[in-house]
């Protein structure tokens, strides 16, 4: 049966309530930003309610010590968890509502419901581990969304495409031994958190099913667009995932003070646009996108609308001609170790 197409979102003006020490650059006003692009296309859209996730979902991922010790933390809050990581006095309930909220996108996605979708969350997620917040993150949200769809709804081949510019350690950690949820990111390295090396690929039976192409400091568009042509391309039609799920960060963004990437606004249209002909040829067009990092007005709100732009038409925005990827080049570089360590799995690469 054919699926009304439709594109949602998560957003509540609760995920300010989590806060750090002023001048903190994860902050509540984020938010604000992320909203502009979302209200100029709010004719467009369909609203979800987000809602609190329970201790069940949650355990999916992270360890019961690791709950137990944010509970401790809110009631001593504000507080410091890492050099990076507090929280305040509504962190815990606001990091529920997050990853609760991550839960909803991602099943009305998988259910048919919506095509697509936007959890407008936070605080962000991919950095929390098992057993530690981290990065930022409390609750790993994808991750959690993830879980949620193996255990209620039936999904079993999920892939996770990260493009924040810091690597996703904990969404890595939690999945790297599963061969059925393959992990793909881009991100600036060396770098925080230090991880997301070409030869982390997975372990055990989920050896190749981790993707890590790291990038220099600098990359611009047409790198990010070869990168996306030449390997996520080959990867996910080689892999063919029942839902793809985006850990969008926008902090590649060339305005971003935390990075040293150049993304443009044009830079993400062509990424969204890209993860958006995959879904519709290879997962029945279920795509969700969950809210990381991104640290400047510019870069949320042009990277939001792009997700959003490419979502929305009925049907996927014309793709960008090849990048060229001559030898010596830094594309060319990055294909080859691609190439090294995934080469015979992934039929493929390296073509545009």
């Amino acid at each position: 049966m054919s699926v009304t197409h439709s594109v949602g979102v998560i957003q509540d003006s609760r995920y300010r309530e989590h806060r750090a020490p002023e001048g903190h650059p994860e902050c509540p006003d984020r938010l604000a930003a992320v909203e502009e692009a979302i209200a100029s296309r709010a004719e467009a859209l369909s609203r979800l309610a987000p809602r609190q996730a329970g201790d069940e979902e949650i355990l999916r991922i992270h360890q019961r010590a690791h709950l137990e010790s944010i509970s401790a933390a809110v009631r001593r809050a504000p507080t410091q968890l890492d050099p990076d990581t507090y929280v305040s006095p509504q962190s815990l309930e606001i990091a529920r509502l997050a990853a609760g909220g991550s839960i909803e996108l991602a099943r009305a996605v998988a259910r048919g419901d919506l095509t697509a979708g936007l959890a407008a969350v936070r605080p962000p997620g991919h950095h929390a581990e098992a057993h530690r917040a981290m990065g930022f993150c409390l609750f790993n949200n994808v991750a959690i969304a993830a879980a949620a769809l193996r255990a209620e709804e039936g999904i079993e081949r999920i892939l996770i495409l990260d493009w924040d510019v810091h690597h996703g350690n904990g969404t890595q950690r939690s999945f790297e031994e599963d061969p059925n949820l393959l992990y793909f990111s881009t991100h600036q390295y060396p770098f925080y958190p230090g991880t997301g090396g070409f030869d982390e690929a997975g372990s055990g039976g989920g050896e190749g099913a981790t993707v890590n192409v790291p990038l220099p400091a600098g990359c611009d568009d047409e790198t990010y667009l070869g990168v996306f042509q030449r390997i996520l391309v080959p990867v996910v039609l080689a892999f063919r995932p029942e839902i793809l799920l985006v850990s969008a960060g926008f902090d590649a963004h060339r305005d971003d003070p935390v990075a040293e990437m150049r993304v443009g606004e044009e830079g993400f249209a062509a990424m969204a646009s890209i993860v958006r002909s995959l879904a519709d040829e290879v997962c029945g067009s279920r795509l969700a996108y969950f809210l990381e990092g991104g640290y400047s007005t510019s870069g949320l709100r042009q990277g939001t609308g792009a997700v959003l732009d490419a979502s929305l038409p009925p049907e996927a925005p014309d793709l960008h001609a090849p990048v060229e990827a001559p030898t010596g080049s830094l594309l060319w570089k990055l294909v080859g170790t691609v190439i090294r360590v995934h080469g015979r799995r992934y039929p493929g690469l390296g073509a545009a």
